[in-house]
């Protein structure tokens, strides 16, 4: 579940003031949701940019932009927002800390847009040559789980290695002053850093190895059964938007209105949208409720990658204990619905 560089942040910092703009259509409303997201590039963002979901619902959606998943679970836990965009290992730390919420949709397979990236002269040329090197990081994220399973299986103990944990905003502005090696990193920075540098390993290569990362829409519980309405209609209009991009990516191409408002809203040039899009595998409603995804229960597929994250990371020392209850955090009925 992020330009020459200045260029970059001057633009991440105009994303986030123009996201933080984004009002509700002129009509008389009561209801009231923050909602924290993130700089993923999907389908979805031209959605937040015509205010589709406002005009479907009738309520007032005070969109807010976070950096990485830690900050958005954050601002859950101090009931700031009642629904977050948030990837897997973020979301397996907030079951793990007891958070009364429940994963309700996958936005993607990260498949292959978060990726260890090494800088040009660096001298790494294999994972071993990541012995002493600084590699820059978003703690207890899906690239901060990744990084430290990659880790694992090269045999490299991760006091090896110089672990920093920087926001992509601060990964991308110490990429450009030298002061890391490395870094494992998500879209638009993954772009903008291999201007300068090349992929090592991509979260395609290991999940393949058995630890899929995913980003996902987790809510409020209390709030979700409050709102089911909200929510059914706020995840239909998700699943419209990934299904039309599945039927025709043109529609975010070089050019296009939904291309710039999705680089308006996440800090991406404009002209890497398109790319940068197709690296993320967007998930029909139907899968998403069968066992392969939110369905199944206990042994449900999504369920399965939530216990092997807690696994992980309790080996690591990142969460005290590996949930009990994962199954209850994790439900099918909104992408079911979806599907219906």
């Amino acid at each position: 579940m992020t330009a020459t560089i200045l260029t970059r942040r001057a633009t991440l910092a105009g994303a986030a003031a123009a996201t933080a703009t984004l009002a509700a259509p002129a009509i008389a409303q009561t209801r009231e949701v923050t909602i924290a997201h993130q700089y993923m590039v999907i389908p979805f963002r031209a959605a937040m940019a015509a205010q589709e979901v406002e005009r479907a619902t009738g309520y007032r959606i005070n969109w807010r932009l976070f950096t990485a998943g830690a900050e958005v679970i954050r601002a859950m836990a101090a009931g700031d927002a009642k629904i977050g965009e948030v990837g897997s290992s973020p979301t397996t730390a907030a079951i793990a800390q007891g958070l009364n919420v429940e994963l309700v949709w996958i936005l993607a397979d990260i498949a292959e847009a978060e990726a260890l990236v090494v800088r040009n002269g660096a001298g790494i040329t294999a994972p071993q040559d990541l012995r002493g090197k600084r590699i820059g990081v978003p703690f207890v994220s899906t690239t901060h789980y990744h990084l430290l399973f990659a880790l694992e299986q090269f045999g490299i103990p991760a006091n090896a290695v110089r672990v920093l944990n920087m926001r992509p905003p601060e990964i991308a502005a110490a990429w450009e002053r030298g002061d890391i090696d490395a870094t494992f990193v998500w879209e638009p920075t993954r772009s903008a850093v291999l201007r300068n540098g090349r992929v090592l390993l991509s979260s395609g290569q290991l999940a393949a190895w058995g630890r899929p990362t995913f980003d996902g829409l987790i809510v409020d519980r209390d709030w979700a059964r409050a709102n089911a309405e909200f929510l059914t209609a706020y995840i239909r209009i998700i699943a419209k938007y990934d299904a039309e991009y599945k039927a025709n990516p043109g529609l975010w191409g070089p050019g296009t209105e939904r291309a710039a408002a999705t680089a308006r809203i996440t800090g991406a040039r404009l002209e890497d949208v398109p790319m940068m899009m197709s690296l993320y595998r967007f998930i029909p409603p139907e899968l998403q409720a069968s066992a392969e995804w939110l369905g199944g229960g206990a042994e449900g597929g999504t369920v399965r990658a939530i216990r092997h994250t807690a696994e992980f990371l309790k080996a690591q020392g990142r969460i005290q204990s590996v949930p009990a209850n994962i199954a209850e955090h994790v439900s099918p009925r909104f992408a079911a619905t979806a599907a219906g």
